[in-house]
């Protein structure tokens, strides 16, 4: 059930990519080919229109066709036809798309259970916390001078500073603010350094205005999370042998999905909620950085096109594409490696 559970989130994400530039390019009238989720051989397709709307033999990824890499189609309709600017919300349409679920799913949690305060449950003997005087019921407003509204981006904070580099903590009690430089301690069992402060108190659950906005708040900590994310794994922090790929991805939904559905149903509905947000603030995340092949690096070049008054030569494009979408495939067939490895 959890790898049924698994496709189907995955292929929501992908459609509502997808459906970001389907939507804007019908917005600019331009012609789409073909919408379809999955990959390889078509199981179904249908014709409605001017599109072909199609079901793919592989259910990962899904792709919008508007002839964006037929430079030489300048006909009324096709993509090439557009302005810079209209090519550019086509192309940007599908990360956006990605992080307006992430909200969305986010406003549905924070409605529905509440979101975790930053107010200190209390302090843990030996740990700097205790020592510089912290204590429950103060409320911690900035880390390291970054303000913070959720207790998970404290113990993100916490747990990315592995090296238990000195860490600055401004809180608030009785209306006046206070900021302290606090050194973080490994002490008894613990796998990192530790501040030595908990944050288990009740979740809040504010008004329809306040949902919004605390839900602005968890994409925010999940987009911190995929770009400290990738800090880690381009300075060496996190190898590449502990990415994950679809499988691997599919696999941790599954257990997730065991794990959560054996304690009540609620647990099991908010874990695949998680899951899904992570996986979708990471697909918009990682489409926007100038990766070739990618449309973050389709958007570098539209962006040099605004600014030069010209387009790239398209044979000059289409090879750093072709490199980046082949850089890629390396990759994929690696993380595809590690992801079968860990399941034996």
């Amino acid at each position: 059930m959890g790898i049924i559970i698994a496709i189907l989130l995955f292929s929501a994400i992908v459609i509502f990519h997808e459906l970001g530039h389907f939507l804007l390019a019908k917005a600019n009238k331009i012609r789409v080919d073909e919408f379809s989720l999955g990959l390889g051989p078509t199981i179904i397709g249908r014709k409605f229109g001017e599109t072909k709307f199609s079901l793919k033999l592989l259910p990962f990824g899904g792709a919008c066709m508007m002839g964006e890499d037929d430079a030489d189609d300048v006909s009324e309709g096709s993509f090439n036809s557009k302005s810079v600017w209209a090519r550019i919300s086509v192309i940007v349409a599908g990360p956006i798309f990605n992080l307006v679920l992430a909200w969305i799913l986010c406003f549905i949690m924070v409605a529905w259970v509440g979101y975790h305060p930053t107010v200190i449950s209390g302090t843990q003997e030996g740990y700097s916390a205790e020592e510089a005087g912290m204590r429950e019921g103060d409320v911690i407003t900035k880390v390291n001078g970054r303000h913070v509204y959720l207790w998970d981006e404290i113990s993100l904070y916490n747990i990315l500073n592995m090296d238990g580099e000195k860490m600055e903590i401004t809180y608030e009690r009785g209306g006046e603010e206070t900021t302290v430089v606090l050194e973080p301690r490994m002490l008894g069992d613990d796998a990192y350094p530790r501040l030595g402060i908990t944050g288990e108190g009740e979740r809040e659950r504010p008004g329809i205005l306040g949902t919004m906005q605390y839900a602005l708040y968890t994409v925010r900590y999940w987009v911190n999370y995929t770009f400290e994310s990738l800090k880690m794994l381009v300075t060496g922090k996190v190898g590449i042998q502990q990415m994950s790929g679809p499988v691997g991805i599919v696999n941790m939904v599954d257990e997730t999905y065991q794990q959560s559905i054996a304690i009540n149903i609620q647990t099991t509905v908010l874990s695949m909620m998680t899951l899904a947000i992570l996986v979708t603030a990471n697909l918009g995340i990682m489409n926007l950085l100038p990766i070739p092949a990618l449309d973050g690096g389709r958007l570098v070049f539209l962006a040099i096109e605004a600014v030069r008054g010209k387009r790239v030569p398209p044979d000059k494009e289409g090879m750093v594409h072709f490199v980046g979408l082949a850089a890629l495939m390396v990759l994929m067939v690696v993380v595809l490696f590690n992801d079968v490895m860990r399941l034996f």
